[in-house]
Parts: C-alpha cells; sequence; structure tokens
C-alpha cells in the first residue's frame, strides 16, 4: 500500500468511526422507544453483558427488540440517559450512559444504575465487539425491584 492509499483508508476509517459516534449518540437515548440503525455494526457483531452473551447481526437486533418490548410492558417510564460517546482508543469507542425507570408494580419501584458501552472497530471502522459493564452486579439491580419507593 502507498503512503496516499494509507492515508485514504486512514481517511475512510476514521469517517466511519465518526459516523459510527454520531450514529450513536442519535440512536441510544431513543433505544427503549425506537429501533436502532445496524449498518455501522458487523456481520458478526459480539455483544456481552454481565448476564447476557449473543453474536450475530440478526441476534443483536432481538437484543434491541428484546429491551423495547419488556421496557414497555414492566415499566411505566424508562430512559437510556447517554452521558457521553467518544473515540478512547484508535479502535473503540466508550459510550457512558445512565438506564432508569419506574417498574409497573404498585410501589413503584425504581430502577436506576450507570454503565458504559465499549464498542470494538474493525479495519472497515464497524463495530465488531459492543460490551456493556455495569456499575452494580444484576443481583443488585434486580433488588431495586422489590424495594417500595
Amino acid at each position: 500500500m502507498t503512503v496516499t492509499e494509507r492515508s485514504v483508508a486512514e481517511r475512510d476509517y476514521q469517517e466511519q468511526v465518526e459516523r459510527a459516534i454520531v450514529t450513536l449518540q442519535h440512536d441510544l437515548p431513543m433505544l427503549f422507544e425506537r429501533d436502532i440503525a445496524y449498518d455501522i455494526y458487523s456481520q458478526a457483531i459480539d455483544f456481552r453483558d454481565p448476564v447476557n452473551r449473543f453474536k450475530g447481526k440478526f441476534n443483536y437486533r432481538i437484543i434491541f427488540w428484546t429491551l423495547r418490548f419488556h421496557g414497555r410492558l414492566f415499566f411505566t417510564d424508562l430512559h437510556f440517559d447517554l452521558h457521553r460517546v467518544q473515540q478512547a482508543t484508535p479502535e473503540t469507542i466508550r459510550a457512558d450512559w445512565t438506564v432508569r425507570g419506574t417498574l409497573r408494580v404498585p410501589w413503584k419501584a425504581t430502577l436506576f444504575f450507570n454503565g458504559y458501552s465499549l464498542y470494538t472497530l474493525n479495519e472497515d471502522g464497524l463495530i465488531t465487539t459492543h460490551v456493556d459493564t455495569w456499575d452494580r452486579s444484576p443481583k443488585e439491580i434486580l433488588k431495586q425491584f422489590v424495594r417500595r419507593g
């Protein structure tokens, strides 16, 4: 690859990374309300969080459908507050966020936890892994459902 070809490839990569960041900034705050765009993800996307692991774009789409379905079913109010999306390294994007909501129970239990998503990019600038980290254990998050007020 010549120097010119390399600089064009680097520019194209960076443009794709910037497009991914803009797409995440647009999609994530509304993920409990509408579907996200999937063109920034590779076909072999690998998703992991403290309770799940899925591979492939089809399964990734199901994750987001399931979040919306269960969000509407079990919550009267549910939000994904996106605080920041930035390129953390040349190969990663990090999104910091908070999930908060009110469970559809008579005592109106509240859900609240912080976390971040780390997205790893392939050589084309497409997201190949999405790993969520939460600020507390799944057990601690579930305990919020039974607390009153």
